[in-house]
Order: C-alpha cells, then sequence, then structure tokens
C-alpha cells in the first residue's frame, strides 16, 4: 500500500500536500475511494480513504490509526563532517535507513568541501529532499530532519545538550558497547570527512564532556564510518 507523510491532521481528516499530493494524483493516478498509507509526527500511521486529489493537495478521512511500528527507541542525530563530492547523498540516504533522527552538516578544519550559503542552501533542499525519499521506502514514521551548515565549535556545543555524546575519531577511542547502555533514548554522535579530526578539534571535544570512541583498527571511509556506527548503535540499543 503507497505511503505518505502529512503535517496537518484535523479530526478525521488527513491532508497531503506537495509533492506527495502531486505523486499521488499524477504518478499513481489515484482517485478517490482508494487507500493510503499516511504518517504523522504524532507517531501513529494511519489509513485513509482518498475524498479528493488535486496536483497540490490530497485529503483522506481516517479509517485506521495504529502506533508506527518501525520508529527505533533511542533517537539519534549525526553531526556528519562535509565530505568532497555527492557523497553526503549516500550518507543521508543510508542514515535514515538505518533509523536516524536528525543529520547535521559539520565544517571542520579538514574538510575539502566549503560552499558558499547559496550553494549550501541548495545542497540541504536535495539531501531533505533525498531523506524524505528514503523514509518513505524503509517505511519510517518520520521524516528525519537534515539541519543547517555548522562549524565544529557549534556542533560541540549542540552535542553536549544530548544524553550521550561520541566523535568517532580514527586515532582510537573506547569501544561502544563500554559506553551505550541498551536503555539509552538520545544520542549525538560526530564523524569525520576524508581528512579526518585534528587532534586539536578532539581534545575540545573531550574538554566539553563527549566521549571519544573507535570503529576498529581497520580505517574506514568517511561514507562507510556513520553507517557503520549507526549500525552498532541500533544493535546496542536492541533496536537491530
Amino acid at each position: 500500500m503507497p505511503k505518505f507523510f502529512c503535517e496537518r491532521k484535523e479530526g478525521e481528516n488527513l491532508y497531503i500536500e506537495g509533492e506527495d499530493a502531486k505523486h499521488i494524483s499524477r504518478v499513481l493516478r489515484m482517485g478517490p475511494g482508494e487507500t493510503i498509507t499516511v504518517s504523522c509526527p504524532d507517531g501513529f500511521d494511519y489509513e485513509g480513504v482518498l475524498q479528493s486529489c488535486g496536483e497540490n493537495l490530497a485529503t483522506a478521512k481516517i479509517t485506521r490509526s495504529y502506533p508506527n511500528q518501525s520508529e527505533p527507541s533511542v533517537k539519534i542525530i549525526l553531526y556528519q563532517a562535509l565530505p568532497k563530492g555527492d557523497k553526503f547523498d549516500l550518507i543521508t540516504q543510508k542514515a535514515v535507513e538505518l533509523g536516524v533522527t536528525k543529520i547535521v552538516p559539520v565544517l571542520t578544519k579538514r574538510c575539502v568541501s566549503r560552499p558558499d550559503e547559496k550553494a549550501m542552501k541548495k545542497k540541504i533542499a536535495r539531501w531533505q529532499k533525498i531523506a524524505k525519499e528514503a523514509a518513505k521506502q524503509s517505511g519510517r514514521g518520520i521524516i528525519p530532519e537534515v539541519g543547517s551548515l555548522v562549524d565544529m565549535k557549534q556542533a560541540i556545543n549542540l552535542m553536549t545538550e544530548e544524553e550521550l555524546a561520541i566523535l568517532f575519531y580514527e586515532g582510537g577511542g573506547r569501544r561502544l558497547n563500554e559506553l551505550v547502555p541498551s536503555d539509552a533514548q538520545k544520542i549525538a554522535i560526530l564523524i569525520g570527512s576524508e581528512g579526518g579530526f585534528e587532534e586539536e578539534e578532539v581534545n575540545d571535544a573531550k574538554k566539553q564532556g563527549i566521549f571519544v570512541a573507535t570503529l576498529g583498527k581497520l580505517i574506514l571511509r568517511c561514507e562507510t564510518a556513520p553507517l557503520a556506527a549507526l549500525a552498532i548503535l541500533m544493535n546496542l540499543t536492541e533496536n537491530i
């Protein structure tokens, strides 16, 4: 059954807007009387019967609701240093499939990619679209947000607000099973770009109470490391 996301629910009515509405009417050619599944930010999935279909708005009447079963118990925010090329596209897609809650691009000292404000705005819009498509494909109950670009200092400050904050360092660190309890609720993780982190950046993170962890003896590519970290964290929190 086709699945969509909506931001607006009023009483027994669901309102699907934008690209999803266009997809329903123009691509799938669905019409009144057909059934769709819609996820809302309230954590519930809704089955509904289409009442109207337009390019910008589709409405459906709710026939059934149930808690979304696919969202992990832990909320993980991925702070990812900007890599070169289109690697962030892959990271976004796969991180969403693995259950990430939010992705925040970070500019570190060793980042080669340094887009200007206009280019960054376009990139974030593209990554958000990728996140939405990945959320649909994997049955997520939410569309993970792709946040605005932050620098290393801002990333560290934001990470310290979470229950557990971890920086992954190619220079070594603690094993994840020593840091992460199975009942962890909110985790922030920071992954470097192709060049990794400078020692000064790692020390600054440590001073702010961020744990430094390792993903093993092998040197992983910057697009592999966040996916490995997420998979391990989901396993340690019993979501896989």
